[in-house]
């Protein structure tokens, strides 16, 4: 199941035959995709990895053009996209009883949202939460009050905006500067104006099966964080809980008073804590997620 036998989205053909391209590979009923599941899952059937793969090509380029009003080539977010597919793939019990798409689509966000992070350097892992979540979704915000490709949005879009996130009116209005303008959804998909851009943004209604995938994920996300936080010692932990978890951080003045130490020292205290759990997370996903990572032998 390499992505070499896949096809490619190369500046040479286009977009358009992309499209067309993908569109050949057929889509699969439920019992197909069942029996294709169980073929690779129990006998390491490549082929049938394969064709669940090449049957949701479709559904990773649809998601994909959500993500193009960060600036980055499409063939790349594509090609992200797909990497997060067979990942999906790798991991799919069919036995669940929900469809792949359900359960591909959280991979496929997830990899497209981790290749965006590492390219803009301005979006760094370390930044808070809702500044994340001000990222990936501010593009979505401004399209439900008509205010894409509008330059700097006027204060009442950034009031609305700013109380619908849950994030300070600064914070919108620098992040819209940072992203720049957005493309129009109205642009023609294609050469001879047969569709538009909006047609293909993701339907982002939650199924109960995918509500059902979020909520392991999370769940893994926070077991992994609670095992991380033993690795810190108790000023570590209190200054990383209060600077980085808190939902109203505690400024560094604060801190150097509670802990006698000056505001550059919790800072280090800090970018230390943060690396020492960045790294134990990781370590813990790893031994969390493994026993649904395994893979029948090919």
């Amino acid at each position: 199941m390499a992505s070499a036998s896949l096809p490619v989205l190369s500046a040479e053909g286009g977009l358009s035959r992309y499209l067309d391209e993908i569109r050949k590979f057929p889509m699969l009923e439920p019992n197909q995709e069942f029996m294709l599941a169980k073929r690779w899952r129990e006998h390491g059937d490549r082929d049938a990895a394969h064709q669940l793969v090449t049957s949701h090509l479709r559904l990773v380029a649809k998601i994909a053009m959500g993500y193009r009003g960060y600036g980055l080539p499409i063939g790349e977010v594509v090609s992200e996209g797909n990497v997060g597919l067979m990942q999906a793939v790798k991991r799919f019990e069919p036995d669940k009883g929900f469809r792949l798409a359900t359960y591909a689509m959280w991979w496929i966000k997830a990899s497209i949202q981790e290749y965006i992070l590492r390219s803009w350097s301005l979006v760094k892992m370390g930044t808070t939460a809702n500044q994340k979540k001000l990222f990936f979704n501010l593009r979505k915000a401004k399209s439900k009050i008509s205010a894409l490709g509008e330059g700097d949005l006027r204060p009442e879009q950034v009031k609305s905006i700013a109380t619908k996130l849950g994030v300070n009116e600064q914070d919108v209005i620098d992040m819209n500067r940072r992203l720049g303008g957005d493309a129009s959804l109205n642009t023609p998909l294609r050469e001879d104006g047969d569709g538009e851009w909006q047609d293909w943004l993701v339907d982002d209604s939650e199924s109960q099966e995918r509500r059902l995938v979020d909520a392991e994920e999370a769940d893994n996300r926070h077991s992994a964080l609670r095992e991380a936080l033993d690795v810190l010692n108790p000023r570590e932990r209190r200054i990383f809980e209060a600077r980085r978890l808190a939902d109203d951080p505690i400024t560094l003045e604060q801190l150097s008073e509670e802990f006698g130490v000056s505001r550059e020292r919790v800072r280090q205290i800090e970018v230390r804590a943060f690396e020492k759990v960045q790294d134990a997370v990781k370590k813990a996903l790893v031994r969390i997620e493994a026993p649904r990572a395994a893979l029948p032998a090919a």
